[in-house]
């Protein structure tokens, strides 16, 4: 019988529905705190900081930009109708607000670089 194989480290990503790692908030704060030699608590709250501006301005329907990275906007979604699977029955759908992210070119270029192990 084969020993259960039991992840570590970067290892220890949960998989996406699409069979990937992810990582989690913990795992960010981690990174955060090592590459910016700041303590987990310090890393921790600016990563609070980033994402409690981030959703201020969206609040107030403006943009935020991060030249290099992307940006956040929101979307206005309209009303509309839609139908419920289960009973076929229409349904009204509420008009709403989303968050958006447009990934930005360096993003874009860093993500598509071929590596140059084959």
């Amino acid at each position: 019988m084969e020993a259960p194989h039991f992840r570590t480290g970067a290892d220890n990503r949960a998989p996406h529905s699409n069979g990937e790692a992810t990582m989690n908030k913990l795992e960010l704060v981690d990174h955060i705190a090592t590459d910016a030699e700041l303590t987990k608590v310090d890393a921790a709250r600016a990563l609070e900081a980033l994402l409690e501006g981030i959703e201020k301005t969206l609040k107030k329907g403006e943009e935020v930009r991060l030249v290099g990275f992307g940006t956040f906007s929101v979307r206005e979604r309209a009303a509309g109708k839609g139908r419920n699977p289960a009973t076929g029955k229409e349904i009204k759908i509420a008009a709403s607000r989303n968050a958006r992210f447009k990934p930005g070119a360096a993003l874009k270029a860093s993500l598509n670089k071929k590596s140059a192990k084959k």
